[in-house]
């Protein structure tokens, strides 16, 4: 640098000079907005931007938000796009070689490492991920709800091909708050696999923490519709209570757990038997498999002797998982419970866990007899898949979290709602 020449070095300061100009306008334009220097310097990084390579950035996620017609119609138009639908899909192989490389793969894909705010900090959850499939939608759900005072376990069902179990398994590596389930079974549709994937993750949950609030399940095709500290202040809330679906047993679901079942050639089919009466005469309530419980509650899930015994009679049942977790909130005497009397009953609606929309709940705007407007997107079994054109009203739910979405057939709805939350996340700091 000594050998340089005068007019080398003039042009260098004029340079330097030009630089330190645009990096000060560039901090007075952010302090407009409130955000301090040090600020950028620590969360700016952390911001989804359109220079981010994904190919759903031509999207206008404002104007799909806000549900304007013609940005919505553009979303629809390019989900249907040969080249866009190829362009989109990720293989297993990609992720398993990006996370040779742990932390270049949490800082390309931004993921928070350190906690937001004390608040967060101070109130640690734990979560189970149970899946079968669709790596991509895993790792952009995990991304989602990511902070390293959280606890997360994985499950992925001994069916699922090769590829999608090592991508998983390299993805959990990389943190250490992120890990595989020590027992992994082979999940059977409505049948009692389904909730014994969920009692594994559970219980390795609660042996390897201490610390956590609340426990919450998932599966690989759900999403959150609020920021981690959002969540945290919405089980503030409950005070030590649980917020699940847990209503009286519709009559045509009354043969799910009278009758006994068994799986035959990997299905659920009744086998002519009548079932005893449960056990402790506990009265069976209808639910589905999403939970937000408190961690009394998942402490008499493996303590309580009542329930240890509901848990045997209930493993010849069909899809156990729509009244187990239901019943149990109703017992006497388990943590954040309320009295089995009807009176206390709880809608999925009115339930923070889930928002799921049925197809013969849907309805036309301003229908009296709809529970929510229509499916945008498309629906498998009768459940929504949902399409950008549905995240307007979404996020207007009070719902934790929503299902379906699928990052292989519309990515702009995930999309939207990942920069939706991580727009959140960051300005509820300034």
């Amino acid at each position: 640098m000594r050998y340089l020449k005068r007019g080398c070095w003039l042009q260098l300061f004029k340079f330097s000079a030009v630089l330190g100009s645009l990096w000060i306008l560039f901090l007075l334009s952010q302090l407009k907005t409130g955000k301090s220097p040090a600020y950028i310097l620590k969360y700016q990084w952390l911001v989804y931007t359109d220079e981010d390579e994904s190919p759903e950035k031509v999207c206008n996620c404002s104007a799909i938000l806000q549900g304007e017609k013609e940005a919505l119609l553009q979303a629809k138009l390019l989900t249907i796009t040969k080249d866009f639908q190829k362009v989109i899909q990720i293989p297993d192989e990609y992720y398993i070689n990006a996370t040779q490389d742990c932390r270049k793969f949490q800082k390309s894909r931004k993921y928070i490492t350190f906690p937001l705010n004390k608040e967060e900090e101070d109130f640690p959850l734990a979560y189970s991920m149970v899946v079968h499939h669709k790596v991509q939608n895993f790792e952009r759900l995990l991304r989602a709800i990511y902070t390293p005072q959280n606890i997360y376990c994985g499950h992925v069902d001994k069916k699922a091909q090769a590829s999608v179990f090592a991508a998983i398994k390299a993805i959990t590596s990389c943190f250490s708050n992120v890990f595989m389930v020590s027992k992994a079974m082979n999940v059977v549709y409505a049948g009692w696999t389904r909730v014994q994937a969920d009692l594994n993750c559970m219980a390795d949950l609660y042996n390897t923490s201490t610390t956590w609030k609340y426990f919450i399940n998932l599966c690989g095709q759900d999403f959150p519709l609020k920021t981690n500290l959002e969540i945290v202040q919405a089980l503030r809330a409950l005070k030590g209570g649980n917020s699940l679906e847990s209503e009286e047993m519709p009559e045509g679901k009354k043969g799910r757990v009278s009758n006994a079942h068994q799986v035959v050639d990997g299905k659920v089919q009744p086998i002519g038997k009548t079932k005893d009466p449960a056990p402790f005469n506990l009265p069976i309530l209808s639910g589905n498999a999403y939970i937000v419980v408190n961690r009394g509650y998942v402490r008499s899930v493996f303590a309580d002797k009542r329930i240890q015994a509901l848990i045997e009679w209930a493993k010849d049942t069909y899809s156990p998982d729509e009244f187990l977790w239901a019943t149990i909130q109703r017992i006497p005497g388990v943590p954040g419970s309320t009295w089995p009397n009807r009176k206390f009953d709880m809608t999925d609606m009115n339930a923070i866990a889930r928002m799921v929309k049925w197809q013969w709940h849907e309805g036309s705007e301003g229908s009296l007899q709809a529970v929510y407007p229509e499916c945008k997107g498309h629906h498998v079994k009768s459940v929504c898949v949902y399409g950008a054109g549905d995240l307007q009203w979404l996020i207007e739910q009070h719902h934790l979290f929503a299902n379906k979405f699928d990052a292989d057939r519309d990515p702009i709805a995930i999309y939207c709602l990942e920069k939706y939350l991580r727009h959140k996340a960051l300005t509820d700091l300034v």
